[in-house]
């Protein structure tokens, strides 16, 4: 679909980027011929990936980095400038769970406000200071779901702080696109990672039926999401600002977008109780396989 050097010469952040979708955007940027930086918070993930891209001859390195702090994010963003400037940047960590609103803690909240919204802002502002007082153009890629307009139950933090980021992004398009900065966002409907059906779909069978919502009838398959992504960070997408495209199949057509929980509304106590119980087995039955 495109020339393996569409992306050649772009040095691209991906916070994240260790694992499940970042880690696909990675991959297939560098196949493009980018250079990859990616960040989170456990270093073992970030290096493991980036190994293995180095093994192939990628251009690749990681910043441990908890995006929650301001302070942390500013020093990430001089330690990587000091070996050349980004070109691009994907805000694409996250966090997301399933629960009853009025049972969530001040902390549970602010665990996923504050790696959506606060981190995405953090990030954004760093790259967009740096690319304004140097006069270089720039592209800030962000990972949104239809919960950002739509709304979401039982998903609340997230749809906050996803709404949120859509807000940022439609500002900045105004703000910096006179000055060479290209704000664009990415909706994805089901691309199944590792973890995700655990916190997100409390009855395994659900997961089946929201597959069969979507009026594709399937989920996403990694590579056709990266694919759209390669081309927005591109210059092939040099007149796209601001907006956002939806990739799920049709599902945001649907109930809500696609990922109805209102079922969940029948729900009692002890339903609650073992789905917190079943999500933490899994959970942590993958992480000893990861």
């Amino acid at each position: 679909m495109f020339s393996d050097e569409v992306l050649k010469g772009k040095k691209i952040l991906i916070t994240g980027g260790g694992t499940g979708i970042g880690k696909s955007l990675g991959t297939r940027f560098i196949e493009l011929g980018a250079e990859i930086v990616i960040c989170g918070r456990r270093e073992d993930v970030l290096k493991g990936t980036v190994d293995e891209w180095q093994k192939s001859g990628a251009n690749a390195s990681y910043v441990v980095c908890d995006l929650r702090i301001a302070d942390k994010v500013e020093t990430m963003f001089d330690e990587i400038w000091r070996d050349g400037p980004l070109d691009g940047l994907v805000n694409n960590a996250a966090g997301n769970f399933i629960a009853r609103t009025e049972r969530l803690s001040p902390r549970a909240f602010d665990s996923v406000i504050n790696i959506v919204l606060h981190g995405s802002a953090y990030c954004s502002i760093a790259a967009g200071r740096r690319w304004i007082e140097s006069k270089r153009k720039g592209t800030i890629l962000s990972i949104l779901t239809s919960a950002a307009w739509q709304g979401r139950a039982f998903m609340v933090p997230s749809a906050t702080a996803k709404a949120g980021v859509l807000s940022m992004m439609r500002s900045l398009a105004m703000e910096w696109g006179p000055k060479g900065i290209r704000t664009v966002m990415v909706s994805p409907g089901i691309f199944p990672t590792p973890g995700a059906s655990a916190r997100l779909y409390p009855d395994p069978a659900e997961y089946e039926a929201q597959v069969a919502r979507v009026p594709m009838r399937r989920v996403g398959q990694h590579p056709e999401l990266a694919n759209l992504c390669s081309y927005l960070m591109s210059e092939y997408a040099g007149f796209i600002n601001g907006d956002c495209i939806t990739m799920d199949g049709g599902a945001a057509l649907l109930e809500g977008g696609g990922g109805t929980v209102q079922y969940l509304q029948g729900w009692g106590p002890e339903q609650w109780d073992e789905f917190r119980a079943r999500a933490a087995q899994t959970i942590s039955a993958q992480a000893r396989t990861a």
